[in-house]
């Protein structure tokens, strides 16, 4: 990101750090940027446990997928008091009813490049993680993750998508017949491009905040959006998914017929 905004500034001739955002710190980046989009699967986490109708202290939580947004999304549901009982990665995973102690994990999975093997608890299955019995379970890994053939075995109460299309639209169906409440990924990850946004106005005019001002706007931003999707849903009768898509189709018919359509 700092070598395109780089090469666009030598072209245009000045500096212009807004043309891009992820950028460095040192070049123009924001503080926060890189936990946001676990950030928001956290907070979305904990706005859906409020509306189902329980607290996400103690909850129990499983999260597939230990990269960027499932170690941040983990490190953060942990915090606010959430029980992690089972890690996977690309490579295997683990399980510990009791809870994970994440920061150990964090560690473990820095020196051998997978959670794989954690001696926290047992071995757990990519395949097995959703057919475990808790309150959250986050698929943060790969699309296509939760399909007709095993949406019929979760026993989840809420699945909040860290991930990008990580369920089908047939088992996003099922899973909504069956009263699993599903936060859409466009939603759930929206946390990073939300900062991006914010990495981008602070760029625009000079003047950067402090990491505690971007979670603040972002806490309120995703909130805020959360609340937008979830009172569509219950207003309609849709799933959340159709809900995310009604709001977001709303604004832009509510803009274009404010503006008039001039050509």
């Amino acid at each position: 990101m700092a070598w395109v905004m780089d090469t666009y500034s030598m072209h245009v001739g000045h500096t212009e750090t807004a043309v891009v955002t992820g950028k460095p710190l040192e070049m123009g980046g924001s503080l926060g940027r890189r936990e946001a989009t676990g950030r928001g699967v956290m907070i979305v986490a904990r706005e859906s446990a409020r509306h189902v109708g329980f607290d996400i202290k103690g909850a129990t939580v499983a999260v597939q997928g230990f990269g960027n947004v499932g170690s941040v999304s983990a490190t953060l549901l942990a915090a606010a008091g959430a029980r992690i009982v089972a890690v996977t990665d690309w490579k295997g995973g683990v399980y510990n009813a009791k809870g994970l102690d994440i920061d150990k994990l964090l560690v473990y999975a820095a020196e051998e490049k997978t959670v794989e093997g954690f001696p926290g608890g047992e071995a757990l299955t990519n395949a097995q993680i959703f057919g475990l019995e808790v309150d959250i379970l986050i698929p943060a890994a790969l699309e296509n993750q939760i399909t007709i053939e095993n949406a019929a075995g979760i026993r989840a109460r809420v699945i909040v998508e860290g991930a990008n299309g990580p369920t089908t639209p047939y088992a996003n169906n099922l899973l909504h017949s069956r009263g699993i409440f599903v936060v859409p990924d466009i939603l759930a990850n929206s946390g990073g491009v939300t900062a991006s946004y914010f990495e981008w106005v602070q760029d625009r005019y000079g003047y950067f905040w402090t990491e505690k001002e971007v979670n603040e706007r972002l806490e309120a931003k995703i909130s805020e959006a959360f609340n937008a999707v979830s009172e569509t849903s219950v207003k309609y009768v849709v799933d959340m998914r159709t809900a995310a898509y009604i709001v977001a189709i709303n604004r832009v018919a509510t803009v274009t017929k404010l503006r008039g359509m001039y050509a």
